[in-house]
This record gives structure tokens, C-alpha cells and sequence, in this order.
């Protein structure tokens, strides 16, 4: 059913808007770009599923998030190197035929996921 996700800003209590993320498919230790893209107002990605129904392949996935650009972008004064510069996910494709929500809950502190919906 594809892989999509979503990420909210818990420092502001919204969707973190604007924020850049990169998609990569990972073999043999080596990530190759599939796609950037900029989260949408509900913190999105802006064309739908980042894989649609029948497109998902089993194999190794990781998303970039890039959270203090994100955070500065909103006027967070961050220290110098911010504690958080990028959050990258690692995950696995197991059963391609399901959906995967890979959601991100970040502040310039502390990050968590887990397999969504």
C-alpha cells in the first residue's frame, strides 16, 4: 500500500511546514537519492505517498530529515553545531504489499518514530 510520512514540530505544537527531507534506498551499504522534497502545511510530503500501492519494493530505506534547518528557519536559535543537524531513519521494507507510515515527532532536543498507519 506504499510508504508515506509526516512530521511534527513538538517544540510548536504544529506540523513542521517547510522542513526538507530526502528519500534514499539503501544496498550493499551504499544510499542512492530517490527523491527531495519540502514537507507541506501539514507537515507532508507534498505529492502524496512517497511510494504508491504496487511501487514499494522489499529492501533497506532511509529518510534525511533536516531538522536544525528547519528549527532556525522558524527563528529557534540553535548552538553551534546544533545538538540535532539531521535525523536519518533507517528502516527495512519487509511485506512491500502493506502500507509503512515512517512518522517523525521532533524538537531541537529529542526525536522519536516508530511504523504508523
Amino acid at each position: 500500500m506504499g510508504l508515506s510520512t509526516h512530521v511534527l514540530d513538538t517544540m510548536h505544537g504544529t506540523p513542521a511546514a517547510g522542513m526538507a527531507v530526502a528519500l534514499y534506498t539503501v544496498a550493499d551499504g551504499q544510499a542512492s537519492l530517490v527523491r527531495r522534497f519540502v514537507l507541506d502545511r501539514d507537515g507532508r510530503s507534498p505529492d502524496g505517498p512517497l511510494y504508491r500501492d504496487g511501487e514499494l519494493q522489499a529492501g533497506r530505506y532511509r529518510l534525511v530529515f533536516e531538522v536544525a534547518a528547519y528549527f532556525r528557519a522558524r527563528g529557534v536559535t540553535l548552538p553551534e553545531p546544533a545538538f540535532l543537524d539531521q535525523v536519518t531513519l533507517d528502516f527495512g521494507i519487509a511485506r512491500p504489499q502493506e502500507h509503512y507510515h515512517v512518522p517523525l515527532l521532533a524538537s531541537p532536543w529529542s526525536y522519536s518514530t516508530y511504523r504508523g498507519s
